[in-house]
């Protein structure tokens, strides 16, 4: 009741501050081309944006920077719609209790919420009532840029039964899908002229490696973590399967793209490929790959090891590759060795089955518990459109945490801190990002990436599952289950620490979901499914 009280007394608001300020036909929400200008501003207001992170420590130089930026932000907003904003962090350790409770409150403390679909719960926040719905004439009127910006389509993702209630980051290119990230000039060196396009191309680097390039730490330094990214990895790379988010951390349960609403588990269907992936994980242990204790092994990082050449393996996702096939101050291999060259065989490639991040990965809502929700919808409006705005709430100060160089790109000065002057790092803007306003990273290989994207671009579908909200109250402790059971096998398959056959270990798994009662959440999921989509 309480955010349906709000949207009513928004739009008696808007109605009447339209009329104090002369709206007509030419402006106002009627015509949808509302503009902040015309909204009464007379007091002024502190906005609380709402983000996952850990603040800077209380007068550390790192606040500093932060205060001093906010101090030029601020400024631009009390000018422009008489309001300043105020960064409220949930820190990581139990970020997400601690982000539901906050927002339960719903007293006044919080008013722009950084969210998302599938780790922010912003669908089970929407429907328990922590989130304002946002009727498009407040769109129109407080946030007139971001409602022209945003396609119908997409406006329709970000409804739940029937109401907006997110702002959708919908404009900004990152890739999020897993993939191996490679040592490409040592690839050539292997044999594969072309790198790396297949987990059978990576089965000969990896060897090759292991063989060749005796000085290394390891071919991959891992720490065991990265079982279920292997594993979707290879099924995605051998079928059409689109994963379900939020579900469980295995993905267990999806599509087809040529089916994308009837549910099925590929860890219990795909058998004879589990089988392929199991052996192939064994010939990859018994190389020598990783360490013999890897499911226990905290000898380093293995990213840090990457960019210092000491491995030659890296399993993450398309945009850690962005920065490590960089020459960022970070990654020495490009100073150590001119012809180093870094690629990424991404998860799906062989199948042409790429999934496009949801544009709800990150949005932006509003507080049902906001006590001034138009005017943190203005600010909203000016942080992801307005140059100077977006410039210091992404960047920080220009001349301090960064410059342009002769083509443009963005740098950062010569007594420029990361530790303290990266502003980005603070800010955790996540819910708004615009390509529109970007200033391209002097240090990113651009010429690379736009390559990998516009190829992407070609093969990818869009998420389809993005306003899916499982009911899972009934089936919840058999999804934990078998989530539990995938990863004790998984964690044995993807590193090849099975005994036994390829064969008996995936009956086995499969027995223990068939137990742990896979087929029953995936007959629920089916009727959930039935009754959203195939109406």
């Amino acid at each position: 009741m309480k955010k349906k009280l709000l949207a009513a007394l928004l739009s008696l608001t808007m109605v009447a501050s339209l009329a104090a300020c002369g709206g007509n036909g030419g402006s106002g929400s009627a015509g949808g081309s509302g503009d902040a200008a015309s909204v009464d501003t007379k007091e002024h207001v502190v906005i609380n944006y709402m983000t996952t992170g850990d603040p800077p420590e209380a007068g550390s130089e790192k606040e500093q920077s932060l205060n001093d930026m906010l101090a030029k932000l601020n400024a631009i907003l009390t000018e422009k719609v008489n309001a300043e904003i105020k960064i409220y962090y949930i820190p990581w350790t139990d970020y997400l209790s601690n982000y539901n409770l906050t927002l339960a409150r719903m007293d006044g403390s919080v008013d722009l919420v950084g969210t998302a679909s599938d780790w922010l719960d912003a669908w089970p926040n929407a429907k328990n009532g922590a989130f304002l719905e946002l009727s498009e004439d407040m769109l129109k009127t407080y946030a007139p840029k971001t409602w022209a910006s945003v396609p119908a389509d997409h406006w329709e993702l970000c409804k739940y039964n029937g109401q907006i209630y997110l702002m959708p980051e919908d404009n900004y290119a990152q890739w999020t899908n897993h993939g191996w990230i490679y040592r490409l000039d040592w690839a050539k060196e292997a044999g594969l002229a072309n790198g790396v396009h297949s987990w059978e191309d990576m089965t000969t680097y990896v060897k090759w490696v292991k063989e060749n390039k005796t000085d290394l730490k390891y071919v991959w330094d891992s720490d065991g973590t990265q079982y279920s990214q292997m594993a979707n990895g290879w099924i995605v790379s051998h079928s059409d399967f689109v994963a379900i988010d939020g579900i469980c951390s295995g993905a267990l349960w999806g599509g087809k793209k040529s089916d994308l609403y009837t549910i099925y588990a590929p860890a219990m269907t795909d058998t004879d490929s589990l089988v392929a992936y199991a052996k192939m994980m064994k010939e990859w242990a018994e190389a020598g790959v990783w360490p013999t204790d890897v499911l226990n092994n905290t000898s380093g990082s293995n990213r840090d090891e990457f960019r210092v050449g000491q491995v030659a393996v890296e399993q993450h996702h398309t945009q850690t590759w962005t920065d490590l096939c960089s020459h960022t101050p970070a990654n020495t291999i490009y100073d150590t060795d001119p012809a180093a060259e870094t690629g990424i065989f991404y998860f799906g490639e062989e199948a042409k089955n790429v999934v496009a991040l949801s544009i709800t990965h990150g949005a932006m809502a509003v507080s049902a518990g906001s006590k001034n929700p138009e005017r943190a919808l203005m600010v909203y409006d000016l942080i992801r459109n307005d140059q100077d705005c977006y410039n210091l709430f992404n960047y920080g100060i220009e001349g301090v945490s960064w410059e342009k160089d002769a083509n443009g790109l963005r740098t950062t000065p010569a007594n420029y801190n990361s530790d303290t002057q990266n502003i980005n790092g603070m800010t955790n803007y996540w819910w708004g990002r615009n390509d529109d306003l970007e200033i391209k990273d002097a240090t990113r290989n651009w010429d690379a990436i736009d390559k990998l994207y516009a190829e992407y671009d070609k093969i990818k579908i869009d998420y389809p599952y993005g306003q899916f909200v499982p009911e899972v109250d009934d089936i919840q402790g058999k999804i934990d289950n078998c989530n539990e059971q995938y990863t004790n096998y998984m964690k044995q398959i993807s590193f090849g620490l099975y005994n036994g056959s390829a064969e008996d270990i995936v009956a086995e798994m499969q027995n223990a979901l068939k137990t742990a009662g896979i087929d029953d959440v995936t007959a629920a999921l089916q009727t959930q499914f039935d009754a959203l989509y195939k109406k």
